[in-house]
């Protein structure tokens, strides 16, 4: 939160001196919505996205739940299998995931815009482990991390209309997406088991970099404007294409989001927006992640969520800052129901910049 407060002010005393209306902060949906505008013939456009979401404590459904309970009353998935306890005995307290994307979008022709995004990931996940057996005596706690690339999407938007009456602009494209697995789905970190040792094997599913699998994109968004408002509507889906060669799939994936702005004035817009997000369990199971964890149960990955949040958009078209758009947002969540137990999502940051030539 702090972060986001800062880079406001900053952006906000770097931009406010002058500004044309040529560029208007409100014709952009907020930093946290992707492949929401086209560009026309010939318009080049580059972007770059910091994204944080912070995760924190567990639930079963809607319902919060603590280490110990889940230790005590959660059956491991692996039981039976030599050295694997009946219930877990390790439970993630925390995770923090970092996500560096950058993007390119260019327009082929007034109708046709096509995109590409890369992706960095930097992930952290905070553990206690508790004595093998039964019972609530903690043997100690460790984190395991991995970072590199993740997956590359590539895409194009479609228009389908583009209209204006009485003032009022209304514009909808069709999302057309592919997702290319070109992150790791074998990484590796050390960890602590109930029993004391500390090996290093493969992590599980919310720990690797990408999916594995080849995965279609589709969706619609749908974008409004008048004087000093503006407002827009979007689906996403995701859909795997088989399973990756470990041996499993994610959930197939839909996201839905709706937004409204303010414009006071052309360089600055202030956004609120709702996003629901539901994503299927994994499919199929990685023989090499075997270990009395939550993360590690294909079963417990998944689940509903609906945030809500608010977002600044600044827009720049005069000196030093023209064609530049710098912009932050972040979403806390009102209702989650997950696919537990599994940690639940406490908020997330996008900070984000554009330039378009």
């Amino acid at each position: 939160m702090r972060t986001a407060l800062i880079s406001a002010a900053a952006a906000a005393a770097f931009l406010s001196p002058a500004f044309a209306d040529e560029t208007i902060a409100k014709d952009h949906a907020p930093i946290g919505v992707m492949g929401d505008h086209m560009h026309e013939k010939g318009e080049v456009m580059f972007s770059y996205r910091f994204m944080r979401m912070n995760m924190e404590g567990s639930r079963i459904g809607a319902n919060a739940v603590s280490p110990d309970e889940i230790v005590t009353s959660t059956p491991n998935h692996f039981a039976g299998a030599p050295g694997q306890p009946p219930t877990l005995r390790v439970v993630p307290l925390e995770m923090t995931m970092d996500m560096h994307m950058l993007g390119v979008m260019y327009g082929v022709t007034d109708w046709l815009t096509i995109m590409a995004m890369g992706m960095v990931a930097d992930n952290s996940m905070d553990h206690v482990t508790y004595q093998g057996g039964m019972g609530t005596n903690v043997l100690g706690g460790f984190t395991t991390k991995s970072s590199g690339f993740g997956d590359t999407k590539i895409g194009g938007l479609v228009r389908l209309f583009e209209q204006e009456a009485g003032g009022v602009r209304h514009h909808a494209h069709f999302n057309a997406g592919l997702s290319i697995p070109t992150g790791s789905t074998t990484e590796r970190d050390r960890i602590l088991t109930p029993t004391g040792a500390t090996p290093s094997p493969r992590l599980p599913y919310p720990m690797q970099l990408g999916s594995g699998t080849w995965d279609f994109q589709p969706g619609a968004t749908y974008a409004g404007a008048s004087d000093r408002f503006s407002w827009g509507a979007q689906y996403l889906g995701t859909f795997r294409t088989g399973t990756n060669n470990e041996g499993y799939a994610l959930g197939d994936k839909h996201e839905a989001t709706a937004w409204a702005q303010w414009g006071p004035a052309p360089w600055v817009a202030f956004s609120g927006r709702a996003a629901f997000r539901a994503q299927d369990a994994i499919d199929g199971i990685d023989a090499e992640i075997v270990a009395p964890v939550q993360t590690a149960d294909p079963d417990n990955h998944g689940g509903d969520r609906l945030d809500i949040g608010e977002g600044i958009n600044f827009a720049g078209q005069h000196g030093a800052v023209k064609g530049h758009r710098l912009a932050v947002e972040i979403l806390f969540p009102v209702y989650q129901d997950l696919n537990g137990p599994q940690l639940e999502t406490d908020w997330t940051l996008t900070l984000g910049w554009q330039k378009a030539f």
